[in-house]
Order: structure tokens, then sequence, then C-alpha cells
């Protein structure tokens, strides 16, 4: 049996333009500097208290907390217009239903987003079912702690020598690693491949086409 984990935000989901709005939105009104667009891609995947205080460079973790919950407030707000701005990356969807046809293989989400959001999108893009395991900072520490990918294997009884992370940030490739598990990183997100390459990703893919056999790869190492 396999195990194979997904980031949403920059991985599956392209919602880059959204996030930075919504930062910049949420400092502006706070009268703080607000944060550039690279500074806010930066930190998109982590949990958003520990979003806030990286792009605050302090540990006030209540000005954290009150800047999440306004930056929830607008995004919540903004799902009417923002239709057509949180789609799938080109392929995405294609691997998915490619995967979960395998009868070897379970499919999981790992993600700095809420879970009231995966299930949101997931139902949004009719891939809920893809799914047998959500993972988000709800219930877990924020990447790049491994207690996502370890209460994933745990609740699906996989093996971190069968488990793979698939992730555009060196958070996810962080997370992995430090769960025993294996890295594919993605070069269409927000960290750059280099980078990648520098946390620990075993393999990186420029498209989703090239993901399956990726999959493959990084997985038959283990027998090799």
């Amino acid at each position: 049996m396999r195990l194979i984990m997904f980031d949403m935000d920059g991985t599956l989901i392209d919602t880059q333009a959204l996030i930075t709005e919504h930062m910049a939105t949420t400092f502006a009104e706070a009268g703080l500097p607000v944060p550039t667009p690279a500074q806010s891609r930066r930190v998109i995947g982590l949990s958003l208290p520990k979003a806030m205080l990286q792009l605050l460079g302090t540990q006030d973790v209540d000005l954290a907390n009150e800047l999440a919950e306004r930056y929830r407030a607008h995004y919540r707000a903004s799902l009417v217009s923002a239709e057509g701005r949180e789609g799938l990356f080109p392929g995405a969807r294609e691997a998915l239903d490619q995967l979960k046809a395998q009868s070897q293989t379970i499919l999981g989400i790992a993600t700095g987003k809420g879970l009231s959001g995966v299930r949101r999108l997931t139902q949004l893009h009719g891939i809920a079912a893809h799914f047998s395991t959500l993972q988000t900072p709800d219930h877990n520490p924020s990447k790049p702690h491994p207690g996502m990918m370890l209460r994933a294997m745990a609740e699906t009884g996989a093996e971190p020598n069968q488990t793979v992370i698939i992730g555009d940030t060196t958070f996810d490739m962080e997370m992995g690693k430090a769960a025993g598990a294996k890295t594919i990183g993605v070069s269409w997100g927000y960290h750059d491949p280099d980078e990648l390459r520098g946390a620990g990703a075993d393999v990186l893919v420029d498209d989703y086409s090239e993901l399956c056999d990726a999959i493959d790869r990084v997985l038959e190492t283990n027998h090799a």
C-alpha cells in the first residue's frame, strides 16, 4: 500500500493572487507595513498564526492571532467574487484520477489551510472522494513539524518508506523528511526548485504529467 500526500496551495490549487491580496489588506487595515507579494508567497504553507509571526518578524503571538482572524474574515468575504480564482493547476485532476484508480494507492492532503477550506475546495473541484485523509493545522502542528504526515500514516496504516509528500515549499520537504517519507517537489509553486533540493526533495517535477512516474521512481528506490 502506498500513501500519496498532497499539499494544496501552490501544489494542487493556484491561490497565490488571492492570498497575497488578502495579506496586504490585512496588514494595511491594522496599520502595519504591508508585506510584498514575494514576502507573502514565502509563508504560504504555514499555519496562519505562524505565517503572521514570520511576516511580523516578532514573537507577538496575540497580534499574530488577531491578524490571522482578520485574514480569515477577508478570505471568507471574498469567496463569492473569488469564483474562478482558486483553480486546479493544469494536469492536477488527471494525475489525481490516475492515482485514485490504482488499487494499492491511498491519497491524502497535508496543508496549512484550515479544514473547512480544504473541504470547500475539494468539493468545489469534485475531488473530495479522492482523499482518504485530510491533515490541517486544525488538529496538527504547523509545517514543517512532521505531525501531519505521522497522523496520516497512523490513520491509514501506511509505512514511512511507502509514503510520499508532494509539495511546492521547503516546509513540505522538511516535513516529509522529518516523518521518514519520500519527497517530491513541484517547480510551479511558491519556493524555488533550488530551495526544494536544498530542503531534501528526492525528485523535482515540472509538470503534472511527470508525477506518476516520479512517484514510482522514489518508491522503487526503497527496494533497490
